[in-house]
């Protein structure tokens, strides 16, 4: 089956106001920067986004944000973008914080269509006991606020309920793909984006290299095609387009 869509364009034609999105990176390594770019052009708002971070440096899902499109994120950490924080304190941004390794197996779950599962991480606060605040009143107050979540013992030690995580779509990015979805990704790539596109009921991969059907082996792909609905390659340009979010160079001896 040949998925593969002739623009960026095309492939998130028909993601619409309100729309749920996983979205693959880790910082802002592994970004699918074209398609967060043509979905921007697009002019879909009202986004609820599920990413490890919401971008940095006006990069990555930092361009929806700037643009007031998201009105929702499940992240793990806010990060270095200042505007994320500012519209999150402000209350004009509703924001889940989960801890990094309970978000990447919430959208495992999803993809493995596990419903739920238990973990002691968290356990012992307010992740676990509720009362995060999920969006500020423009008074500073809490709106809204995360809710106690079920607990249960298991071998002595106690596990709180976490719910799989399934979003209306999903955009990665890949190293390398064949038109049949079959994806392998590179180093910091891979942490984030295979999860994101398991969660997705729609997923829309770019990739840097387009292959022949057959052309990877087997063993060395990282995520099959069965995830993956759309493939959009890329231009050489865009390909070579990577931001370097905190660059540092080694210093020679004296």
């Amino acid at each position: 089956m040949d998925k593969v869509v002739a623009t960026a364009a095309e492939a998130v034609a028909d993601i619409a106001d309100g729309a749920s999105l996983a979205v693959g990176g880790f910082g802002l390594s592994g970004v699918p920067k074209t398609l967060i770019d043509a979905l921007h052009d697009r002019g879909s708002t009202g986004l609820h986004v599920v990413s490890n971070n919401c971008g940095a440096l006006d990069e990555g899902l930092a361009v929806l944000l700037s643009a007031r499109r998201i009105d929702r994120v499940t992240a793990s950490y806010v990060g270095g973008n200042k505007e994320f924080a500012r519209q999150y304190l402000a209350g004009e941004l509703e924001l889940e914080l989960i801890p990094q390794g309970t978000l990447a197996e919430r959208l495992r779950a999803g993809g493995a269509g596990i419903p739920a599962f238990y973990t002691p991480a968290g356990v012992g606060t307010l992740v676990a006991d509720g009362g995060l605040p999920w969006r500020y009143d423009k008074d500073g107050g809490t709106a809204v606020a995360s809710p106690r979540k079920e607990g249960r013992v298991f071998d002595g030690v106690t596990h709180i309920l976490e719910h799989a995580i399934r979003t209306d779509f999903a955009l990665v990015r890949a190293a390398v793909g064949d038109p049949e979805g079959n994806l392998v990704f590179t180093k910091s790539a891979r942490n984030f984006n295979p999860l994101a596109a398991m969660a997705g009921r729609v997923t829309v991969a770019e990739v840097e290299r387009l292959v022949e059907p057959g052309a990877l082996d087997p063993d060395a792909v990282h995520l099959p095609g069965v995830f993956v609905q759309r493939v959009v390659r890329l231009t050489p340009e865009q390909a070579a387009a990577k931001a370097v979010e905190k660059r540092t160079v080694k210093k020679e001896p004296n």
